[in-house]
């Protein structure tokens, strides 16, 4: 690979179990294979005493070395160690989570030290890989990428995946919502039609779930609504197929493996090949030598049993849909196509409970399920980048949601919404509040004495005074006296504005507290 800078940018699929690394040219999205000819890689990272392995070499690691070798971070990414989805997550790891000032951290032994890293950086060395890949076939170094999240992560979440790109040496030009990505690849692969359509893109990975309407015609893609869950995927259907071998584990053999991660790492691989084999088929068979204290485990598992074991979860999956149909006020006999991605939808169960809820209308399979997220980012990358000039893509509009409200904290620990879930950005939204109240202000400065008679005066504000005190009574609200600086600075309303600046920012920028009364403004 040569010193040169590409001056395009990739897309990268950042997935919970596996990732994905697309390029655009300009004219053809080519989905980039790793060293071992596939075109997902693992997100799996493994320590060791002389190295670390990250992608395929990690996994072939993870039953040898449980409890060093890292997965599923995406779970942890941008949340608090006392999250319950975290402390849930903990009790079924092998790898060790701690507590620092709130934030987790995985502990592990590598180069024959206790090392502790951040998810954010767990996470960058699986980008650091799929940069890598980019590298090996593009021939130069790559600095820039456009990364996919879930819809529904929140602002903490999203900015952590931006600094996991950061550390790998990223430019992250955007971060943008996976079925999105997804509805990008569609509307410009097999999907390409110039007809106006309502498009759903129902997304089940390995480890998350989104659901997103959208309406398009031509080169504009218009999210109407969006919904998920951020901890619902394949992996959880394969821990409940693993609760129930462990529990026949027991009952064949007396004896429970609960405690062995080795045992439990290998269980687990099993299961996930099972839950692969059922898609096709309708048993699976599970043979694994010497799992647990040299016992032997043999068992078969029906495609109805296994459907029979995940029921309430793919059940689950079936709200959202309802959810993002309400929030887009559409009809479901109004959805034109129904558009399945990530692997988890190879599940027959899936695709027939999604059928089914649309009165048995026709599932749209003609994209890659693993893959199409990875080919959206990477048109969006090319555009951004500069490198789009086909007429396919010059012309792309994409106007996404807002998945989750933004607001403000108001008086008494209220949230006060200033951008509904839902709305289209960019937008600017504003709020106004009136509180009402009475405080006393006590040894105040002169300065700030004379200064609060004044305002007080101007807004004709009831005040009491005597000396170096102050009692207001009437409207106020005490988030505008941290913010002055001043004790309380009070005011009969509260105008509060919301800004999106771009489309890649789900971040509220409140930038502007004002104080009005008859056409009279303070501002910060």
């Amino acid at each position: 690979m040569s010193d040169e800078v590409y001056d395009g940018a990739v897309g990268i699929d950042l997935g919970t179990t596996y990732s994905c690394v697309a390029n655009y040219d300009g004219n053809n999205v080519e989905i980039i294979a790793n060293e071992q000819g596939s075109f997902t890689t693992p997100s799996f990272v493994s320590f060791t005493a002389e190295e670390r392995l990250i992608g395929e070499a990690a996994k072939n690691q993870a039953a040898m070395n449980p409890a060093n070798t890292v997965f599923d971070v995406k779970r942890l990414i941008g949340r608090r160690f006392d999250d319950p989805t975290v402390k849930k997550d903990i009790e079924s790891w092998p790898f060790k989570i701690t507590d620092n000032a709130g934030a987790p951290m995985v502990q592990v032994e590598y180069l024959g030290e206790t090392k502790t890293f951040s998810p954010q950086e767990i996470s960058s060395m699986v980008l650091l890989k799929m940069k890598e890949v980019a590298e090996t076939k593009l021939g130069k170094k790559v600095a820039k990428a456009v990364v996919t999240v879930p819809a529904y992560f929140n602002d903490n979440q999203r900015q952590a995946t931006k600094d996991a790109g950061a550390i790998a040496g990223l430019n992250v030009l955007r971060i943008i919502n996976e079925p999105t990505a997804a509805a990008i690849a569609y509307g410009l692969g097999s999907g390409k039609s110039d007809k106006e359509r309502n498009v759903l893109i129902y997304d089940l990975g390995g480890g998350t779930f989104d659901v997103s309407l959208l309406h398009i015609q031509g080169g504009v893609f218009t999210v109407k609504a969006t919904a998920g869950d951020t901890h619902l995927g394949g992996q959880d259907f394969d821990t409940n197929l693993l609760e129930h071998f462990k529990k026949e584990f027991t009952r064949k053999t007396k004896k429970d493996l609960s405690g062995d991660a080795r045992a439990l790492r290998r269980l687990r691989t099993a299961c996930e090949r099972a839950k692969r084999t059922l898609s096709n088929g309708t048993q699976a068979t599970v043979e694994i030598d010497s799992l647990f204290d040299g016992e032997d485990f043999n068992a078969n598992i029906t495609r109805a049993r296994f459907e029979d074991i995940n029921a309430k979860a793919f059940n689950g999956t079936i709200q959202p849909v309802e959810q993002v149909l309400k929030d887009a006020n559409i009809d479901k006999s109004k959805v034109d196509e129904i558009v399945l991605v990530g692997g988890s939808t190879r599940i027959p169960r899936i695709q027939k409970l999604l059928s089914d809820f649309f009165n048995g209308k026709k599932l749209e399979k003609s994209i890659n399920p693993d893959e199409a997220v990875a080919y959206g980012a990477a048109v969006q990358a090319g555009i951004l980048s500069g490198k789009a000039t086909s007429a396919d893509t010059a012309d792309l509009l994409l106007l996404d949601v807002c998945p989750l409200s933004l607001g403000v904290a108001m008086e008494g620990n209220i949230f006060a919404p200033v951008v509904p879930r839902g709305t289209t950005v960019p937008t600017i939204k504003k709020r106004g509040t009136a509180l009402t109240g009475a405080t006393k202000f006590s040894k105040l400065p002169p300065e700030s004495y004379s200064q609060l008679c004044l305002i007080a005066t101007r807004l004709s504000e009831e005040i009491k005074s005597e000396k170096r005190m102050l009692v207001f009574k009437g409207s106020a609200s005490s988030i505008f006296a941290k913010f002055f600086g001043l004790g309380l600075l009070r005011g009969p309303q509260a105008h509060v504005t919301a800004s999106f600046r771009e489309v890649k920012s789900t971040q509220l920028h409140a930038h502007q507290l004002n104080l009005v009364d008859e056409g009279s403004t303070w501002s910060s």
